[in-house]
């Protein structure tokens, strides 16, 4: 797992978990646990895993908005995805190198009852849809993917 990565979901986990109200609370938090982290990362980082500073009773705090993370996600699904093939029964999805669990994922959370599921190597996802008579329609989607944001 990349640095980057690792700093993300670490991230993720203490925003889950404590009452952030500031950078400088997080900053703080990482680099005791041995992240070393700018701020100016830590507002890209922010940027791209969607979240938001929200008023709560005990006063601000920083929040991961799943809407957010989502559009953020769903950008850079289109520029991982290489190619798409199928044939009558399956639709094959190649990526970029390492990111075939990161578009399987952002495909069976489509919640699209034309996919039973898929499976997902380093660079290559199967998605396998419910019936073939699904085949165009998915890979419309999946090509739509590339071009523009899904939901």
């Amino acid at each position: 797992m990349s640095v980057k990565l690792k700093r993300l979901n670490r991230i993720k986990e203490l925003l889950n978990n404590r009452f952030i109200s500031s950078h400088d609370n997080l900053v703080k938090m990482l680099e005791a646990e041995g992240t070393m982290v700018t701020q100016a990362t830590l507002s890209r980082d922010f940027a791209e895993l969607g979240v938001i500073r929200a008023i709560t009773e005990r006063g601000p705090r920083y929040i991961l908005d799943s809407h957010e993370s989502g559009k953020q996600i769903a950008k850079l699904i289109g520029f991982e995805i290489l190619n798409v093939q199928n044939n009558e029964s399956l639709i094959v999805v190649r990526t970029l190198a390492g990111r075939a669990q990161g578009i399987a994922h952002f495909i069976d959370r489509l919640n699209k009852p034309e996919i039973i599921g898929t499976v997902a190597g380093d660079d290559t996802v199967l998605v396998i849809p419910s019936s073939h008579t699904h085949i165009e329609s998915l890979v419309s989607l999946i090509k739509k993917m590339m071009t523009e944001q899904v939901g």
